[in-house]
C-alpha cells in the first residue's frame, strides 16, 4: 500500500538536485524514512558549535535563515528556501555544525536520514558531482583521501577541495622569504634556488612587500634599479594578507578584487602578525575544476575584443552552472560581478590601446546603475560616464572631443560583447556625460539643489557610480563632493523619497500581480520595475542620509542600515534577503529566456503556485521599507 506522505515528498524533491537525476523507485525509499518539521517563526533548526543530527535538510516551503555568530556581531551567510538542501556538510565530515539554521517565517522542512541516503546513493556519480560542487557546509578541514574514496568514489583522483567552505590552511604553502636588508641580488639568487616566481619581504617576521619575477623584469632587467640596491626599493607593497580560516572561496574573491596571484596567509589576518605561509591562484585551480579564477587570468591576458566576446559567454555558461547546481547566491553574485568588472575594465583598457593616442589629461571611466552597485549578472544596456581632470577653459572642448572620441571606441566594443547601447543614451559617449571633473560636480550639485522631476529621475541613475578604469581619485573626489551636498539636505531627501514611493505596488486587488496592460510585454509582470527597483531606491536614500560612503550593493546596504538602525534591523534584514531573492528570481528567468531581456518581464503563467509565493513573500518588505520612507523625509504623495 503506497504512503500518500512519501509520494508527495517524493514528488516534491525529484525536482531539486542531487535527486533530479534519480530513480523514481530509489527516492520513494528514501522518502517512507523521511520526516516532516514544522517550524515557526525563529524556530532554530540547528545551531552553531552542536553536533550533527542525524538527518539534513531540503526546504519545502518557507525559508531558512543560515547565519554565523561572531561574538555579538551576525553574518549572513544565506537564505534557502524551496528546494535548497542544508545541513548535509557536517554529517559528511563527521563535525559539529559552525552555522545556525532558523526559520525566517512558518516552514515546512523534509528531514533525510544521512545513514539511508547514504546507503542507497553512496556510489552513485551524479550525487558525488553534486557534493564536490555543492557541499559548502562549512567544514574545517578538507576531506582526508580516505573520506574522498569513500564519498566520491567517482571523483577519487582528483582530489577536489570544497570550494566554498574548506579553509584555505589545507592549501597554504610554505612561503619563501628574505629580511628586508638583504639585496635585490640576494633575493633573485634565493628565488633562483628553489626555483620560485616570488618572494616575500619580511621585517620582524612580518610581512612588508613582494617581489615577483614581473617586478624584477620591469626594474632590474630595464636597467631602472641595480641589483645591488635593496629589496625595498623595488618590492611591492603593501601585501595582499589573510586569515588561515577563511574559506577557499573567501580567498579567490580576495584575489579577484585586489588582482594579485597570491595571498600572504598571517596569524591575524593581518601585516602585522607573522607570516604562515602564502595561497597561489594556481594551488587553488589545482584543487579545482571550472575555477573562476582560471577566467579571471584568461580575462586579464585578452588581447582582442572577440576575445573577451567568447569569455563573457563562458561567464554567462559559469553563472547557469552556479544556478543550476543552486550555489550560493550571494557568492554567485559576488564572483560574477568582479568578473563583469574585470571584463569591463579589460575592454577600457584595449580600447585605450585601440585609439592608439595620448590621453591629454587623467581621466576615469566610471559604470552606472546595476553595474556600479555589482548587481548585473545577466548582460544589460550601457550606463557609464567619463571624468577627466579639470583643464584650462580654452582647452576644455579641445579635451572633450579626446575623450569622446575614446568613449565611442569603449562604448561600440561594449557593445560588441554583449553589452547593448543604452536607449536613452546614459553613456560617456554622450556629450551630457563625457565631462570634467569640475562640471562633474556642479551637474550634481545642479541635481541636489533643484529637485526637478528630471533631475530626480537622473538622480536614480547617476547616484550609484563606481570605479572602472583610470584614476580612481577622480571618481573618489566626485563621491565625496556629492555626500558633502546631500548631508542634512531634507528638502533633497523629501524629493528623492516622493520619487521612491512612486514605484508601483506589485499586487492589486486581491493579492493579483499587476501586469503590463499593453506593449510587447503585455500580461507580463516587471520584477525589475515593480518590487526589485523600489528595494534600490530605499537603499540609496537611506545610504545618502546616513553618508555611507563605498557601500554601492543594494543587499550590502540594508545590512548596514541593520547595523546603524537596531531599531528597524528587522525590516532592513526582510529587505536585503528579498532583494537577492528576486534577482536571483530575475536572473533565473533572464536565463531562460534565449536572449529576449534580461528576465524582467516575467510570464505569470509559467510561475508554479509555489514561485508565486515565494514572490508574494518578497513583497511584503516592501511595504514596510516604504512606510519607513514616508515617515522619514515626510514624503507621503
Amino acid at each position: 500500500m503506497k504512503n500518500s506522505i512519501a509520494e508527495r515528498i517524493t514528488d516534491f524533491i525529484k525536482n531539486y538536485p542531487p535527486f533530479d537525476n534519480l530513480s523514481y523507485n530509489d527516492l520513494y525509499k528514501l522518502a517512507v524514512e523521511t520526516n516532516v518539521l514544522y517550524l515557526d517563526k525563529d524556530e532554530t533548526l540547528y545551531s552553531q558549535g552542536k553536533p550533527p543530527k542525524d538527518f539534513f535538510y531540503i526546504v519545502n516551503q518557507g525559508a531558512i535563515r543560515i547565519y554565523r555568530q561572531d561574538g555579538e556581531k551576525t553574518v549572513e551567510v544565506e537564505m534557502c528556501d524551496e528546494g535548497d538542501v542544508l545541513g548535509l556538510r557536517p554529517l559528511i565530515v563527521n563535525e559539529n555544525y559552525i552555522l545556525n539554521a532558523k526559520a525566517y517565517e512558518e516552514s515546512i522542512v523534509y528531514a533525510i536520514p544521512i545513514q539511508i541516503f547514504n546507503e542507497q546513493f553512496i556510489n552513485n556519480a551524479e550525487i558525488s558531482k553534486y557534493l564536490i560542487t555543492r557541499f559548502a557546509s562549512n567544514s574545517t578541514t578538507r576531506f582526508s583521501q580516505e573520506e574522498n574514496e569513500r564519498i566520491f568514489a567517482d571523483y577519487k583522483r582528483t582530489r577536489q577541495t570544497d570550494y566554498f567552505s574548506s579553509k584555505i590552511s589545507n592549501l597554504t604553502t610554505t612561503a619563501v622569504s628574505c629580511n628586508h636588508k638583504h639585496t635585490i641580488r640576494e633575493a633573485a639568487l634565493i628565488m633562483s634556488d628553489n626555483k620560485i616566481s616570488s618572494i616575500f619581504i619580511l621585517r620582524k617576521n612580518k610581512p612588508i612587500g613582494v617581489i615577483t619575477n614581473k617586478i624584477l623584469l620591469h626594474t632590474v632587467a630595464t636597467g631602472k634599479y641595480s641589483i645591488d640596491e635593496s629589496v625595498g626599493e623595488i618590492m611591492g607593497s603593501p601585501v595582499v594578507t589573510a586569515s588561515s580560516d577563511i574559506s577557499i572561496a573567501q580567498a579567490q574573491i580576495i584575489m579577484l578584487q585586489k588582482k594579485v596571484e597570491n595571498v600572504c596567509i598571517t596569524e591575524d589576518g593581518t601585516k602585522n602578525s607573522k607570516m604562515l605561509g602564502m595561497v597561489t591562484q594556481q594551488d587553488i585551480v589545482a584543487s579545482l575544476s571550472n575555477n573562476p579564477a582560471v577566467l579571471m587570468k584568461q580575462i586579464s591576458r585578452a588581447r582582442t575584443i572577440s576575445r573577451l566576446r567568447d569569455l563573457r559567454q563562458q561567464l554567462n555558461d559559469l553563472l547557469k552552472r552556479y544556478i543550476d547546481q543552486h550555489i550560493s547566491f550571494t557568492h554567485t553574485l559576488t564572483v560574477v560581478a568582479e568578473l563583469n568588472e574585470s571584463i569591463n575594465e579589460k575592454v577600457v583598457e584595449l580600447s585605450v590601446k585601440e585609439l592608439n593616442k595620448t590621453p591629454p589629461c587623467k581621466f576615469a571611466f566610471f559604470a552606472l546603475g546595476s553595474q556600479a552597485r555589482k548587481e548585473q549578472l545577466i548582460p544589460t544596456d550601457q550606463d557609464n560616464g567619463i571624468i577627466f581632470d579639470d583643464v584650462p577653459q580654452d582647452q576644455i572642448e579641445e579635451v572633450r572631443s579626446f575623450y569622446m572620441e575614446l568613449a565611442a571606441l569603449i562604448t561600440k566594443n561594449l557593445h560588441s560583447i554583449g553589452f547593448e547601447y543604452c536607449p536613452a543614451e546614459m553613456m560617456a559617449s554622450n556629450p551630457k556625460w563625457c565631462l570634467s571633473k569640475k562640471e562633474w560636480k556642479t551637474q550634481f550639485q545642479d541635481w541636489i539643489y533643484n529637485p526637478t522631476e528630471k533631475n530626480i529621475l537622473l538622480t536614480a541613475i547617476f547616484f550609484d557610480f563606481n570605479f572602472v578604469y583610470g584614476h580612481k581619485k577622480l571618481v573618489d573626489d566626485l563621491s565625496i563632493s556629492v555626500y558633502k551636498h546631500t548631508k542634512d539636505n531634507k528638502r533633497f531627501f523629501m524629493f528623492l523619497a516622493q520619487d521612491a514611493l512612486k514605484s508601483p505596488s506589485p499586487l492589486g486587488f486581491f493579492r493579483q500581480f499587476i501586469v503590463d496592460q499593453d506593449g510587447a510585454h503585455k500580461d507580463h509582470f516587471n520584477i525589475k520595475q515593480r518590487a526589485i527597483m523600489p528595494l534600490i531606491d530605499a537603499a540609496r536614500i537611506l545610504t545618502l542620509q546616513h553618508n555611507l560612503k563605498g557601500v554601492n550593493n543594494t543587499a550590502e546596504r540594508y545590512y548596514k542600515l541593520r547595523e546603524l538602525e537596531p531599531q528597524n534591523a528587522e525590516v532592513y534584514e526582510a529587505c536585503a534577503y528579498a532583494f537577492k531573492a528576486l534577482l536571483k528570481f530575475k536572473t533565473k528567468n533572464g536565463l531562460t529566456s534565449l536572449g529576449e531581456d534580461d528576465g524582467k518581464f516575467i510570464k505569470l503563467e509559467t510561475l508554479s503556485k509555489s514561485d508565486k509565493v515565494k514572490l508574494r513573500r518578497c513583497f511584503k518588505p516592501i511595504k514596510s521599507i516604504q512606510e519607513i520612507i514616508a515617515v522619514r523625509f515626510q514624503a507621503n504623495i
